[in-house]
């Protein structure tokens, strides 16, 4: 089988990948580069737990063990602001990008100075990032360091990747990562904020079609 270099974003989201990248005559390595996610013990939870996903089907994983909050902070700062917990451009938030770029950038560069012909990422999952715009940076990022990516649409696999975490009794997060979408996730005051923003967005719309 040829090695591949699969950045794990988590251990569920990398349940179903491992699975179809060895169907497709892959040896998926798994790397662990997540300084996006916040707090602290949370961070610490999710490494554990890909470091348990690992031993439990029998892959290899390199780990990045350093909690990056001041650097993912300092990336970030300039483009959080009142505006970005309410209203973004295709239900996606500028900090985003360069969250997906910070680490596919890594993976591509672990991959190269490591040997790995190919990488991917297990991000690929999930159904609430940019696929588009995580293919593009990706691929922008294999050309920056000679190596190759490997594209698939994980999605597919959804339940099948819920299913085989439940059966490894994985722990399961229930937001994104970073310390701005646990308080999308969490925040009453933030959904509520949000949900008259977009009311009246409709609202305004009916009357400039009017």
């Amino acid at each position: 089988m040829e090695k591949i270099l699969m950045h794990m974003c988590c251990a569920p989201c990398s349940c179903y990948p491992t699975e179809k990248l060895r169907a497709e005559g892959f040896e998926p390595v798994g790397y662990f580069f997540n300084p996006n996610i916040h707090p602290h013990q949370e961070w610490r939870r999710r490494l554990t737990t890909a470091r348990e996903f690992a031993e439990k089907v029998g892959i290899k994983i390199f780990v990045h063990n350093h909690y990056g909050l001041r650097q993912y902070l300092q990336k970030v700062s300039s483009l959080v602001d009142d505006s970005d917990t309410i209203q973004y451009p295709d239900g996606f938030h500028k900090r985003c990008a360069v969250c997906y770029a910070w680490r596919l950038n890594e993976a591509a560069q672990f991959a190269a100075e490591n040997n790995f012909k190919i990488f991917t990422s297990t991000l690929f999952y999930s159904r609430h990032q940019n696929h588009e715009l995580m293919k593009k940076i990706a691929e922008q990022a294999a050309k920056n360091f000679g190596v190759e990516f490997f594209y698939e649409d994980f999605r597919i696999g959804w339940q099948r990747g819920i299913d085989i975490s439940l059966e490894l009794e994985l722990y399961r997060q229930n937001y994104c990562g970073c310390i701005f979408s646990e308080e999308e996730r969490f925040s009453n005051d933030l959904r509520k904020a949000r949900k008259k923003f977009f009311t009246q967005s409709k609202q305004d719309a009916v009357v400039t079609a009017d």
